[in-house]
């Protein structure tokens, strides 16, 4: 398998978020777990997190620290994940800890796995007993992957907030 890091974003990737972007909008996935790229146009837009989420959510903002998963072997950049700390009500419900995803052309290769495996360390990092990672109930491959890193199921609660497709979230805690 091809081995990934952890990368802050920065301008060497400028053009590759944008690419991701365009790939995810093109196969109609949702954004989650990339800091709002769903909201910008360029990446100069999208790189001021703070400032941006601050002024989207309000009192409702959580910082972040958000990270690309890069592929060693030729500098690509296969995914996003945003780690989300504290959590808010709104993300101890609904949204969790951890947000991510895979670009389409990049999946069922375990890159997702891997991913949130390296995240989970730098979580530990700031201090973390335990990350609260959610999917829509339907979310196969994110089950698989949040399973695979410790991940244990606490319970599923109605998406009164449309985030997902199939009506249900589950809520999973991985100790750490």
């Amino acid at each position: 398998m091809n081995e990934l890091i952890l990368v802050r974003p920065s301008a060497q990737y400028a053009e590759q978020v944008m690419e991701y972007r365009a790939e995810m909008l093109a196969n109609g996935d949702t954004l989650d777990g990339c800091a709002g790229l769903e909201d910008v146009s360029c990446f100069s837009e999208w790189i001021d997190f703070d400032n941006r989420l601050k002024r989207k959510y309000g009192d409702g903002y959580v910082p972040s620290d958000v990270f690309l998963a890069v592929r060693r072997s030729d500098l690509r950049v296969v995914g996003i994940a945003d780690f989300r700390h504290p959590l808010s009500e709104f993300l101890l419900r609904f949204g969790g800890s951890i947000g991510y995803s895979i670009r389409p052309s990049e999946r069922r290769k375990g890159y997702a796995s891997q991913m949130l495996a390296l995240l989970l360390v730098h979580c530990r990092g700031f201090g973390e007993k335990r990350v609260l990672l959610t999917c829509d109930g339907n979310n196969a491959a994110s089950q698989k992957t949040i399973i695979a890193n410790g991940g244990v199921l606490e319970n599923e609660i109605p998406d009164t907030v449309g985030l997902g497709s199939s009506g249900v979230i589950q809520r999973y805690w991985i100790e750490l």
